[in-house]
């Protein structure tokens, strides 16, 4: 036992580590690689692992947003192994309390309501931007934003916040599109959107990227929709080199050069 905690159970002869097990075990392998890293760098030999930044990433991202949050990593002076995860937020969060991810990228801060004390470091937020190929742009863009009442849309799944967000607008403007299809893999709208089966809806700061990637164009950008990126992580104030990295390049690049459209 571990502070009254059971650290294994037994199964037939054998036994397996419990969940508390399993963090011990794991804070125990963190352990004795720093005291490795520490004999190596008392002794003047390089260690010759690099530091490890384990990333959870919310599956609604798009992956060109996910690149450019975490490209400053591998530039660093000091090597970092990156190591990413994709899942559900909420998931992604459990993982973060069980010390198996160092930091959470999402599109929703941390709910209060979650049991886990984490802390929302904000990463910046832009608009969003409605895109099309030519043909439907080029059909719906007279009288925008009414012009989309029965127009054909992709839609993120329900649940999700762009979705929320585009619902709600549409519920304001009172418009209804014609829901084509639902994705839960945002980036399957560019490739359903660019062969004409319907308008879809991105983060702006991602518009040039899929405008070059795929034959598409904007229909318009809709300033009262907000995406907004957090990291978040179980430390208050952000201590990994790494971390402060991504943020520093959200605050200073990404999110700022999207804010001038």
């Amino acid at each position: 036992k571990a502070a009254g905690a059971k650290l294994f159970n037994r199964s037939g002869r054998n036994l397996v580590l419990t969940e508390t097990g399993q963090t011990v075990y794991r804070y125990a392998e963190e352990i004795f690689s720093l005291g490795r890293e520490l004999q190596d760098t008392l002794g003047g030999r390089p260690s010759g692992q690099a530091k490890r930044l384990v990333v959870g990433i919310a599956d609604v991202i798009p992956r060109m947003i996910v690149h450019r949050l975490l490209e400053p990593v591998l530039h660093l002076p000091d090597p970092v192994q990156l190591i990413c995860l994709d899942d559900k937020p909420e998931k992604l969060l459990a993982r973060l309390a069980l010390h198996e991810l160092d930091v959470v990228l999402s599109d929703v801060p941390a709910s209060p309501f979650v049991n886990v004390k984490a802390f929302n470091h904000s990463l910046g937020e832009c608009t969003v931007s409605i895109m099309g190929s030519p043909e439907l742009v080029a059909k719906y863009q007279a009288g925008f934003p009414k012009s989309l009442h029965g127009a054909p849309f992709l839609m993120p799944m329900e649940g999700s916040a762009l979705r929320r967000a585009l619902d709600q607008w549409f519920d304001l403007e009172e418009i209804r599109p014609m829901v084509r299809c639902e994705f839960g893999d945002c980036d399957l709208f560019e490739c359903f959107g660019s062969q004409g089966a319907g308008l879809f809806a991105i983060p702006t700061v991602a518009e040039e990227f899929v405008q070059r990637k795929h034959p598409v164009k904007l229909l318009s950008r809709v300033q009262s929709i907000k995406e907004r990126y957090y990291a978040i992580s179980l430390e208050r104030r952000v201590k990994h080199p790494a971390v402060i990295a991504i943020s520093d390049n959200a605050h200073h690049k990404l999110f700022e050069l999207s804010a001038s459209k």
